[in-house]
């Protein structure tokens, strides 16, 4: 035929032909089969069939004398010239040849799956789209559940027509295409019954950071377009590929999403879709087992290797899934290069956003797209018509977008969506255009106002949040280069596992603390003995903890599993380097204030100095909390294979104690010294200090605690204000003992870094470290540039 290419028997050369879209689905049907990356079967209308079509109807003067129009940019007028040329095409009619070979192809391709009408998707292929450095993605219409041949002809058309979309018209203008010389194919492909299961999208890459050595995985039950329309906040997966890739089951984020609703097949003739409420049964679990993550996550990395061969370097891929209701399988129903930063593979610069005070009144929280802080005019909007409002560097707040928003978008400073997720169509558009985004933020369009001023940060990992008012910050740049003239090994301390990523690329030797308790209060939430004695909670907090808990089959496996994704996220993030993990270091006022605490907790005069660090974990009030700690940690190391986690004990008081806390953690299967497993201690006592030598036989190092160690040498309580202005790292009894601590731990052959504030804060008692010869020193995110700068000046 001469119109019709069947999948089988195209591939990328023949992009010029049918188009990126169609020849990426040749491409691994006819090289991937062999490696279990299944693709429903279709056929491509050649682009030739477009120009033919335009031919055929007189049509190619009139739409470029329309386009001559379009002078600027307003929204009107490319909304009006759209909307002709659109028209024109539709009332076209198909050459007669061109419509008897796709009702051939069809009629063959129903035969195929035993149909006498087979369901197909009608997606448009661009012959400049799925580029690696242009995507046209969301570009032109994709019709779904499209059956028989009439309505694949009239799907046809229609697809056709949406090349001159108005995005379409702006993408091509942005990217200095001629509207002339982008054709386009359209694909007929075999449906998948997802509406019975569940669908997404896949990235090959961190989609918002670009950290490689991660698949990410998005998904929802019914056609996956409920997720590109952000119509769901889907179920999002990280999985580490490097250690995928040696056999581990490396699932370092489950993020249960709030996708109530699916997009599936209408039972009625005059709708091909339909939207449908998803049973609470269904919204409260994972729509993919871990053994699907992970047999997702082998098939993206095999795209990946094969694009990659095909273009000579590395090219991260964009994939859709869909899983089948019927047979179970899952299907790779598209695949192209990631076009942010597999086009941008180098950067010349590390660019970090700091706010400069504290943040103040929030207003909102949600996902956050774009790694930066904005201000800006909030502008609620609740449709296109009300698109003249936006004005250059306002921030548009709405309840989700579509793709004929992106000319509004272009000049906004930032977006702010009700709904959706980081694969949303307001999330792809952000990254595309430069601007920072927060979607999924629940009643954003109640709580911030029109007309109010507002700060955007998307700068601080996975979750950003909207401020009242301009919060000043300000922007760090430093060449991307791991070399430093810094004269001492340089950590960074590591508190938000969503923050890991883009922490990553600082220049640093790896983490030198993650504190436990942070991912426990922020993520987890709950108190892990209410998880393991959940009858001893009144109804309401029980029916808070089983809210939270819900994809679980038991509280305690959603504290392993939420602790062991956390921290194998930060050690994903800088693997192979060493991260250092404290074990929970809370207070009890602290440990109350958890969800269900008040039921485990007592109430101490003086809680900085009672039962916090070594001794909870084999008190009796916490030992089997103590055990699900070390669950997780084991589950990161031994399951996940972070072999580079190393762990440190906090507020050790006695060289008696530190036996017993070494042998809790031999007891719950944590050996030092197994599997290359290091154990450090905290120094934070003067205890420590004097007793370096026999702690140094039992430990792998120590890393210093100036804010402890301060308050313990000045027998200071660093939470009492009237005492405020006694509590200084710099005072000269402190630098003295650690001072001491430095040389002690030199002589029994021991490395000794420090993790604690004060080099943080004091550029001079970081010089005052140095001058001491101390082996590391541990900073906070925001201080790292800044510390590395003043030694490079």
């Amino acid at each position: 035929m001469r119109y019709i290419t069947w999948f089988k028997d195209i591939g990328m050369q023949d992009i010029a032909t049918v188009g990126g879209k169609n020849a990426s689905l040749g491409q691994m049907i006819s090289h991937l089969r062999d490696q279990a990356i299944k693709v429903p079967n279709g056929f491509a209308v050649t682009a030739q069939a477009y120009w033919d079509y335009l031919d055929e109807n007189k049509l190619r003067m009139p739409i470029k004398q329309l386009l001559d129009q379009l002078a600027s940019q307003s929204d009107t007028q490319l909304q009006t010239i759209g909307a002709k040329i659109r028209a024109l095409i539709l009332a076209g009619h198909i050459p007669r040849v061109v419509q008897d070979e796709i009702t051939k192809a069809y009629a063959q391709l129903s035969a195929e799956y035993k149909s006498d009408a087979c369901d197909v998707a009608v997606r448009s292929s661009a012959t400049a789209e799925d580029l690696p450095t242009a995507s046209f993605a969301g570009q032109q219409e994709t019709y779904l559940n499209v059956r028989g041949s009439d309505a694949v002809l009239t799907a046809y058309k229609k697809g056709l027509a949406s090349l001159f979309t108005d995005r379409a018209i702006v993408y091509r203008q942005e990217k200095k295409f001629d509207h002339f010389d982008v054709a386009l194919s359209i694909g007929v492909q075999k449906m998948i019954r997802s509406d019975l299961s569940c669908a997404g999208v896949a990235f090959s890459l961190d989609p918002e950071s670009g950290f490689k050595n991660v698949v990410v995985i998005n998904g929802s039950y019914g056609l996956g377009e409920s997720i590109v329309q952000g119509l769901v906040t889907p179920d999002e997966f990280v999985v580490h590929k490097p250690l995928l890739q040696e056999g581990y089951a490396p699932i370092i984020k489950k993020q249960l999403g709030d996708k109530k609703t699916a997009l599936v097949y209408a039972d009625t003739l005059d709708a091909q879709t339909v939207t449908r409420t998803v049973t609470p049964e269904c919204y409260r679990t994972f729509c993919l087992s871990d053994e699907e993550i992970l047999t997702l996550a082998r098939q993206v990395l095999i795209i990946e290797k094969h694009y990659s061969d095909v273009h000579g370097t590395w090219t991260p891929m964009d994939i859709e899934w869909a899983k089948d209701g019927l047979d179970n399988t899952m299907y790779i129903i598209q695949a192209r290069p990631e076009t942010i930063f597999g086009a941008q593979k180098k950067h010349a610069v590390i660019t970090q956003y700091v706010l400069k005070a504290d943040g103040g009144l929030v207003l909102a929280r949600g996902q956050s797209i774009g790694q930066k802080i904005v201000h800006g005019t909030a502008r609620i909007v609740h449709s296109m018509a009300d698109s003249d409002r936006i004005g250059t560097g306002d921030i548009i707040v709405t309840r989700m977008t579509d793709p004929d928003w992106v000319p509004a978008l272009k000049r906004a400073a930032g977006i702010v969506t009700e709904l959706g997720g980081r694969t949303c169509h307001a999330a792809i558009v952000s990254r595309e255009l430069g601007i920072a985004a927060l979607v999924g933020v629940v009643n954003a369009m109640s709580v911030i106002q029109d007309g109010q001023e507002i700060t955007l940060d998307c700068a601080q990992g996975m979750t950003g949040t909207v401020y009242a008012g301009g919060v000043p910050f300000e922007i760090i740049e430093r060449p991307l280069t791991q070399d430093t003239a810094v004269p001492v090994t340089l950590l960074v301390n590591c508190a938000d596992p969503e923050s890991a990523f883009n922490l990553s690329t600082l220049p640093v030797a790896g983490v030198g603390l993650a504190r436990m308790e942070f991912i426990i209060a922020h993520m987890i939430k709950i108190h892990p003995m209410a998880l393991l004695y959940p009858e001893k909670l009144d109804d309401a907090t029980r029916a808070h903890v089983q809210q939270l808990t819900q994809a679980y089959t038991a509280g305690v496996n959603y504290f392993v599993d939420t602790l062991a994704q956390a921290v194998g996220m930060i050690a994903a993030a800088f693997w192979p380097r060493p991260v250092t993990l404290r074990f929970s270091d809370f207070k009890t006022n602290e440990y109350r204030n958890l969800i269900g605490g008040t039921f485990f907790e007592g109430e101490e005069e003086n809680p900085m100095l009672g039962l916090r660090g070594a001794s909870r974990y084999y008190h009796p009030t916490y030992k089997e909390a103590f055990a699900l700690e070390c669950a997780a940690v084991k589950k990161a190391r031994e399951q996940m294979g972070f072999e580079n986690i190393q762990l440190l004990i906090p507020f050790v008081r006695t060289v008696t104690e530190a036996h017993v806390v070494l042998g809790q953690l031999a007891h719950n299967g944590l050996v030092r010294g197994q599997d290359g497993l290091k154990i450090l201690m905290m120094c934070e006592l003067p205890a420590n200090v004097l007793c370096m030598d026999a702690l140094s036989v039992l430990f792998d190092g120590f890393s210093i605690g100036s804010n402890d160690l301060a308050q313990t040498t000045l027998g200071v309580d660093r939470d009492s204000a009237p005492l405020a202005a006694l509590f200084d790292e710099r005072d000269e009894a402190v630098k003295r003992m650690v001072a001491m601590a430095i040389d002690n731990a030199h002589q029994h052959h021991s490395p000794i870094g420090i993790c604690g504030q004060a080099p943080s804060d004091y550029p001079e008692f970081a010089q005052f470290l140095i001058k001491e010869k101390i082996d590391s020193i541990s900073l906070n995110a925001d201080s790292v540039l800044s510390f590395i700068n003043r030694y490079e000046k």
